[in-house]
């Protein structure tokens, strides 16, 4: 019994940040959403082209082009600007 606390412990430690890594779409009033020009700035600072910036849900989903010049599609809480694993969070 010892040994499947033990376990059932160690499962749960390293799951949690991988689960917690993952964020979510923002739940706040879009007065508290942070402006998109700062999200764009962001994003141009770190070597993207932005294409478009949407709405979805409470998440910012990015339409961009890399330094390689390869579409990449991101999503981020509309009022954290924390990017999210999943780059269609705010279409579900």
């Amino acid at each position: 019994m010892y040994r499947t606390l033990v376990l059932a412990a160690l499962a749960g430690m390293i799951a949690g940040p991988a689960l917690a890594a993952s964020g979510s779409c923002s739940t706040a009033p879009k007065s508290q959403f942070k402006p998109k020009a700062t999200l764009e700035a962001q994003l141009t600072g770190e070597g993207l082209t932005v294409r478009q910036i949407k709405v979805e849900k409470g998440c910012y989903e990015v339409y961009a082009v890399d330094k390689a010049g390869k579409k990449v599609n991101l999503a981020y809480n509309a009022e954290t600007l924390e990017k999210l694993d999943n780059a269609e969070a705010g279409e579900n």
